[in-house]
């Protein structure tokens, strides 16, 4: 996967606050892990969204073929470079989010961003190791609201 690349003096900022700005006016194309077809499920709201506010929105989960009318991979090595994926939101639980970051920075994501109650200190490191930017404990939904 290839995505935005910021110039070298634009490292990603380790407080969440600025991490979350960075992420969300640099990239414009989300890999959601946790992908729901359920309507009442939080990943499934939080890709309406960020479709709603013109990101780009590719599901994985490995149960379903297809979600909001855009094409389901069962990981995040199945999606293609084409797709371009430079963020990657977990919807798991903690205890696995550190295998979806190293999967992230594998499949040369820019950004990790874990959601509400996601909270992996260790995959964290592991990926601002890496030159990711991380935003953990947050929704980009509520973020999004917070800034338009």
């Amino acid at each position: 996967m290839t995505g935005s690349t910021a110039s070298p003096d634009q490292h990603p900022p380790a407080d969440v606050d600025a991490a979350a700005a960075f992420v969300l006016e640099r990239y414009r194309v989300f890999a959601v892990v946790g992908a729901s077809p359920r309507t009442w499920r939080p990943s499934h709201g939080v890709m309406q969204t960020l479709i709603a506010r013109g990101y780009e929105v590719v599901p994985v989960n490995p149960t379903c073929d297809e979600i909001l009318g855009r094409v389901c991979y069962p990981d995040l090595r199945s999606v293609p470079a084409s797709a371009g994926v430079e963020v990657v939101d977990i919807f798991r639980r903690a205890e696995l989010a550190g295998g979806h970051v190293d999967e992230a920075i594998a499949v040369g994501a820019r950004a990790v961003w874990m959601q509400l109650g996601v909270i992996d200190a260790a995959a964290a490191e592991r990926a601002r190791a890496a030159g990711l930017a991380v935003v953990m404990d947050r929704c980009p939904a509520i973020e999004l609201s917070r800034r338009r």
